[in-house]
């Protein structure tokens, strides 16, 4: 076996174990409101975490504004007004694209 093959079996291991550890730990008893409302937030901020990581770094790790950043705002812009998601990601590929080709 790889090096390679270990490590996604290890990660998948350590994955079913944290995975499993929310289910053990509450024990089918029933969750406050407050934590819930916690837990339900959790994805949203990861999300918006790796997005900004992403469009705000550059190659070589620093940080760095280019025609990601405009994508991302002109998608921002358009959820912003409740649009549609397609419209927005359209949106986000029209302007990083034009950027790009200046």
């Amino acid at each position: 076996m790889t090096e390679v093959w270990i490590t996604i079996a290890v990660l998948a291991v350590a994955t079913f174990a944290i995975r499993a550890a929310g289910p053990i730990a509450v024990g089918g008893r029933e969750l406050p409101g407050s934590v819930i409302a916690v837990i339900s937030l959790v994805a949203p901020a990861l999300l918006a975490a790796l997005v900004v990581t992403q469009t705000l770094t550059g190659d070589a790790g620093d940080p760095t504004i280019d025609e990601r950043a405009a994508g991302v705002a002109a998608a921002g812009g358009v959820m912003a007004w409740r649009s549609s998601i397609l419209l927005a990601i359209a949106a986000a590929v029209a302007v990083t694209a034009g950027l790009r080709a200046l």
